[in-house]
């Protein structure tokens, strides 16, 4: 009777099934779907029902690198990363083989696509369009298999080195043209500041002489054997013109 109880105890605990809470059983009866299991023990009857766990936590793809040749006709490789779950536990054991390796092989092929389409520039200045782009694709044809796509990060994008030393090279330039523009700029803003200065100094009687005694009193501050000496503009001019009146004069 022992033995009994204990082949009954057996036998029962060998038709429970644990479920995690991140986890969904799928069950097959004599090889039809018949449900979904939730978290928690299920009773399982060997031979006569099947069930295969499916995790529902995100899952990261890693897309190795793809050679690629954009628009313009620049060979070069990428990667990525793909964050995606299954959102329908049936759908991605009765609709699909192997979801994980279906996921990876439409992302490789649509990211080869993607960038295969855009050019140079486009890709190093709006990888995050681009990425966009690529998880609403994969997101859309991995629906019927009920998964979910969550993210897609472009990773590294590699140039072969003449291609390389070329970008390099055009970003110098920029920046030397930057630096020439923001210079000529600097001296037109300059220019005009010291034009607006010398007509307000000319409009104001004795403004230049005030002016000329501030630059000597700098020029007596500094530790220097040097010895300058200014002729304000009015006496130069008072001088102009007495020599055309001796010249009007004839006495």
């Amino acid at each position: 009777m022992l033995y009994l109880l204990i082949a009954v105890v057996i036998i029962t605990l060998s038709f429970l099934r644990e479920v995690k809470h991140y986890e969904r059983g799928v069950i097959l009866t004599m090889g039809k779907f018949t449900g979904v299991r939730k978290p928690g023990w299920s009773i399982i009857v060997p031979i006569f029902q099947r069930m295969t766990k499916v995790d529902l936590r995100v899952k990261a793809v890693d897309v190795p690198d793809q050679k690629v040749i954009t628009r313009d006709n620049v060979s070069a490789s990428i990667n990525a990363v793909i964050y995606y779950k299954v959102s329908d536990a049936a759908k991605a054991i009765l609709e699909v083989e192997d979801y994980y390796f279906a996921v990876s092989q439409l992302a490789q092929t649509t990211m080869r696509n993607i960038v295969g389409g855009a050019e140079l520039d486009e890709i190093l200045a709006e990888r995050d369009k681009l990425s966009e782009r690529i998880q609403q694709i994969i997101d859309a044809e991995t629906d019927q298999w009920g998964i979910k796509v969550e993210n897609v990060e472009l990773k590294d994008f590699f140039l072969p080195e003449e291609m390389e030393r070329t970008i390099a090279k055009q970003a110098e330039a920029e920046r030397e043209r930057r630096s020439v523009i923001i210079k000529a700029e600097g001296e037109v803003a300059a220019a005009e500041n010291m034009a607006k200065a010398a007509k307000t100094l000319s409009g104001a009687p004795g403004a230049l002489h005030l002016r000329t005694l501030q630059s000597l009193n700098d020029l007596s501050s500094d530790q220097s054997n040097t010895v300058v000496f200014a002729t304000p503009i009015e006496v130069l001019r008072a001088v102009e013109g007495v020599g055309e009146w001796l010249k009007k004069d004839p006495n």
